[in-house]
């Protein structure tokens, strides 16, 4: 008994060890992704012949073929950016770059990087058809836990190659669309399942028999690991499941040892997984303070539409008090003053609720939900002043500032920020300095120069979001060339809502 509860112990220490790793540096999907696929996760380019002396080296393409890396959900000119936004760069330096990008950053960052990663753009130059820029797209959906988006463009490029479906197979299983994934595994002839991934779906199609063959056939191959072999035999015998002790944390969570946990009744809990995992939240079979706390993981990314949030924030009433309860409670009191149009109450309820969403990081998404309409009402005095400033971290921000007769110093800073011209005023801080000179500067520095000069627009984007980026966490300088960067590729709208954003939000980045 005693080295069973040593055993315990070592386990939950494990546990707690790796959720600090994780909150530290947050896997990617790189290294969460199933094992669903017996095929490597990216196939080989086939070897280049050496182009003839004094010659050029001649681009070839196979024909009727559509080129992965072109694919997307977004036409370019809808994005506002130039279809050939990749010019003559090479995708595996792109690919790196995009995978680099962090998602901690500033809200209007995350959505020009949604944009970048979905939007349709002729593929780099450079692209050999490997679809290696494609699969740094689909990654980077999945860090941000955009998993209907990354669903949408995986299955508009079709997931024929077995790095595709190994990401949509995943995407589905978090997605509650498992047999659907499944059938199309056990139709597509050039899929070749690993064991783990063929148990699963055999067992989801009702052939259990041949899912436990399936499974002595892997114990006696050596083809299952130990920690496989016993997920795997509890998930094939419920009454195993049921009378044998529950399974330690998983070594390497999968969205195919998440679902096979659920199923035998252990699940894991995803508040400290990975974010794609929260989307299995969002299911109405989980609990209401499940799917809160998943959808506001969620919307913190710009992965979750502000008004779906709010749907799940106004479903019932909090039946207890306390942390998110009572950031519901202030939400919904502050959603029902705003419906009736009582000033009044408004005023009232708006400093609760804002303190709340301050504290989780939810200032953008409530701005886009509210904003303009409490800039309409015109409050007076302190709530009023905080009026104006969430409605400048709203959709309608120009509109917000041009309507606002400054009452300080301040205000009227922001109102010339929203409109991209702060001109010669004083500003109140280091950091509005930086913000200020990076609307008068001009000059950029030799390589962004070179990188705008050869037409790899794309790529200076890159660039900018890892300047502001850097700069929100301290290096104010970096702020100031980001947002020269970004208005030099014409992104003036992102740079003034970055401004914004660095000037109002509590946090930065």
């Amino acid at each position: 008994m005693s080295i069973r509860r040593t055993s315990l112990a070592v386990a939950g220490l494990a546990a707690a060890l790796a959720a600090e790793a994780r909150a530290e540096r947050p896997l990617s999907a790189i290294d969460w992704l199933s094992d669903s696929v017996t095929a490597p996760s990216v196939r080989p380019a086939p070897p280049a012949l050496s182009p003839a002396p004094e010659t050029e080296p001649i681009s070839v393409a196979p024909l009727g073929r559509v080129e992965p890396d072109a694919v997307g959900l977004l036409p370019a000119a809808v994005a506002g950016l130039p279809r050939d936004l990749w010019g003559p760069g090479a995708p595996g330096a792109i690919a790196r770059a995009i995978r680099a990008e962090r998602v901690d950053t500033l809200p209007a960052i995350q959505e020009l990087m949604l944009t970048l990663l979905l939007a349709e753009f002729d593929a780099p130059a450079g692209s050999n058809g490997d679809g290696a820029l494609l699969l740094a797209r689909l990654d980077k959906l999945l860090d941000l836990g955009a998993l209907e988006e990354a669903q949408a463009l995986v299955e508009r490029a079709g997931p024929t190659d077995p790095a595709l479906f190994r990401r949509w197979f995943d995407i589905s299983l978090l997605t509650g669309q498992e047999d659907r994934a499944c059938a199309a595994m056990r139709a597509a002839p050039g899929i070749a399942p690993t064991f783990p991934a063929r148990v699963f779906c055999l067992a989801r199609g009702g052939d259990w028999n041949a899912a436990a063959l399936t499974l002595e056939t892997a114990r006696a191959l050596g083809f299952v690991t130990q920690e496989e072999d016993a997920l795997l035999a509890r998930f094939l015998d419920a009454e195993l499941a049921e009378t044998t002790p529950s399974l330690p944390p998983p070594s390497r969570p999968s969205p195919l040892v998440f679902r096979m946990r659920e199923a035998i009744g252990e699940p894991l809990r995803t508040t400290t997984m990975p974010l794609a995992f929260a989307y299995a939240d969002l299911r109405s079979t989980a609990g209401w303070r499940a799917r809160i706390e998943a959808a506001e993981r969620l919307a913190r990314t710009g992965a979750l539409p502000p008004n779906r949030l709010l749907g799940i924030w106004t479903e019932r009433k909090p039946a207890a008090s306390g942390g998110l309860w009572d950031r519901v409670g202030a939400l919904q009191a502050f959603d029902v003053a705003i419906l009736a149009g009582k000033r009044e109450a408004v005023a009232e309820t708006l400093s609760p609720v804002w303190a709340a969403m301050v504290a989780a990081e939810l200032e953008v998404p409530f701005a886009r939900l509210y904003g303009a309409r409490l800039a309409r009402l015109n409050i007076d005095g302190e709530a009023g002043a905080l009026a104006f400033a969430i409605g400048l971290l709203g959709d309608e921000y120009e509109t917000v500032a041009k309507a606002r007769a400054p009452a300080s110093a301040k205000e009227e800073f922001l109102i010339a920020l929203a409109l991209g011209a702060p001109g010669d005023m004083t500003a109140p801080s280091p950091l509005g300095a930086a913000l200020k000179d990076g609307f008068a500067e001009t000059a950029l520095d030799p390589a962004r120069t070179r990188l705008l000069r050869e037409g790899r627009i794309g790529e200076a984007i890159l660039a900018a979001i890892d300047l502001i980026t850097d700069g929100a966490r301290g290096d104010i300088g970096d702020v100031t060339r980001a947002l020269v960067l970004l208005r030099a590729v014409g992104l003036h709208s992102v740079a003034r809502q970055s401004a914004l954003q660095l000037m109002l939000l509590e946090r930065r980045g």
